[in-house]
């Protein structure tokens, strides 16, 4: 298993955000990933920087860590088009170090172009012309497309790494599985769930035989004082426990605080690992592990709690997991 480090868009500026994924890279960490926002999930957590500026300054910084959009959605607020054009870039300024991570989106970032927010099935099938759409630009050439949702004018991306740049898709079930694990190139999910992981290889085997990465991601809250940990993650995280088809849906910060009042510092505590330790991170791992995921994503809860984070990591965590899982 590979361990990233997550650049949390929605609790550090665009500054900080750099300067921790030169930090990141030299604590050990193998990749990193990017959210993709135009919101925060809460207000305590008061950011939500241009993620694709801060990922064109990050390969300017690093070297060797592999980057990835985690995830961006391709329906409303950006054109599928200008999405492979920015792709694209990202993999030439990094030297092919980049991968695009895709999904249907949240309520939360895309209500902000004013289009309504569709159901869960319409954003399934814009995703899939999407996903159609940067595929046919990254083979080269002029593009025309005419779908449900979308249409594309003789499009062309006139700078295209050599590498072809790899489409990491987001999947909550067997809907998302069956329509997009045949297409993608890595698969992406929030929860450490065996049966979703043996869905994405068993619809893959039917029509690519190599094998694919399957990344996912866990938030820890690491802090000297363990009582300061627990605190921090309820105010920051306790919007992560709703579940993907829940957060896609609520349109605001208020929404996320509202359907999160009564959850408790015990009840993030219980599934976020909090404290100066790395053994309860270790153990956090296991379901994943098992589960069979290849690259797994941590998230340090609190912006300006990184440095230390970034110490603990190269001299006890990053050793710990390697032993463990490596």
């Amino acid at each position: 298993m590979r361990f990233g480090y997550t650049l949390m868009t929605e609790q550090a500026g665009p500054k900080d955000l750099v300067r921790y994924a030169s930090a990141a890279e030299r604590a050990g960490f193998e990749f990193e990933v990017s959210s993709d926002h135009y919101f925060p999930w809460l207000d305590e957590q008061g950011h939500a920087p241009y993620a694709w500026s801060v990922l064109g300054a990050v390969t300017q910084v690093t070297e060797r860590v592999e980057l990835l959009s985690f995830v961006t959605c391709p329906l409303m607020r950006y054109h599928p088009a200008v999405v492979a054009q920015k792709a694209a870039t990202m993999s030439l300024l990094s030297d092919d170090r980049f991968i695009l991570g895709l999904g249907a989106g949240e309520n939360l970032n895309e209500h902000v172009v004013g289009r309504g927010w569709p159901s869960a099935n319409i954003r399934h099938e814009m995703l899939s012309e999407a996903v159609e759409i940067i595929g046919e630009l990254f083979d080269g050439g002029y593009v025309n497309f005419s779908g449900q949702h979308y249409r594309v004018d003789s499009a062309k991306l006139w700078d295209l790494p050599e590498r072809r740049t790899p489409v990491a898709v987001a999947v909550s079930g067997a809907q998302s599985v069956s329509r997009f694990a045949p297409v993608a190139d890595a698969m992406i999910t929030t929860e450490p769930d065996g049966a979703l992981v043996r869905d994405w290889d068993r619809e893959r085997a039917q029509v690519r035989e190599d094998a694919t990465r399957k990344f996912a991601q866990l938030p820890v809250c690491w802090d000297r004082d363990p009582a300061e940990a627990r605190r921090r993650a309820h105010e920051q995280f306790r919007w992560f426990g709703g579940g993907w088809k829940v957060n896609a849906e609520l349109p605001g910060t208020a929404a996320f605080a509202g359907a999160t009042r009564y959850v408790t510092e015990e009840d993030v505590a219980a599934s976020i690992p909090c404290g100066p330790e790395a053994e309860p991170i270790v153990k956090a791992v296991a379901p994943f592990a098992e589960a069979g995921f290849t690259d797994l994503a941590l998230v340090q809860i609190g912006g300006e709690h990184q440095d230390g984070f970034f110490e603990f990591a190269a001299s006890e965590l990053l050793p710990a997991l390697t032993k463990t899982y490596g």
